[in-house]
């Protein structure tokens, strides 16, 4: 059975191109794998800028390819950070995070599998951002992570100040685990 929240797209089909990037549940612990997740988001923000090349006569051309550079740095890095934060080093399926160019935005796929008790939560959550205003449930955040330390800041922000559109897919795999594949879409 699989839950889908948002306008999540089965296939990435008539893009420009694209990247991905795999991590092997058991070649490096999970707490050794956050130190790399910046240094991945970096990788990927200058894959895009790349296609976004500045003219040098042009302090718009270099002003907007370091903003792009910055978005796409911020929501790469929190995909590979939610991933870890709900992967379990027990269940040995790789995280995959992959980037496309379309004519018009950059498109994002992270694929993470989590325990099903995690998977709910994070499902939990979701719902919640589904059905509300995202910037009266970042002020409720904002409180919530000041009285138990919770976050869930960094997916309300790439709504909020980078205008991204979020998609997911839970998918129950019947195994006591769950495959979440979350979706970005940053217009550009």
């Amino acid at each position: 059975m699989a839950e889908v929240i948002g306008e999540f797209s089965e296939g990435m089909s008539g893009v420009d191109d694209g990247l991905t990037l795999t991590f092997s549940a058991s070649s490096i612990p999970l707490k050794h794998r956050w130190r790399n997740n910046g240094l991945s988001a970096d990788f990927l923000a200058d894959y895009v800028t790349t296609f976004f090349p500045k003219d040098e006569d042009d302090p718009a051309s270099l002003s907007r390819q370091q903003e792009i550079r910055g978005a796409v740095a911020y929501i790469a890095n929190e995909l590979l950070e939610n991933a870890m934060k709900y992967s379990e080093e027990a269940i040995a399926s790789p995280t995959t995070i992959k980037l496309v160019l379309a004519a018009d935005a950059v498109l994002f796929s992270e694929s993470n599998c989590t325990g099903a008790g995690r998977g709910a939560t994070f499902l939990g959550f979701v719902r919640e951002l589904a059905a509300s205003d995202p910037s009266e449930m970042y002020l409720r955040q904002l409180e919530r992570s000041a009285e138990s330390g919770g976050s869930g800041l960094g997916l309300l922000t790439m709504v909020n100040d980078y205008g991204a559109r979020l998609a997911w897919q839970f998918q129950d795999l019947h195994d006591g685990t769950m495959r979440i594949t979350t979706q970005v879409r940053l217009d550009i």
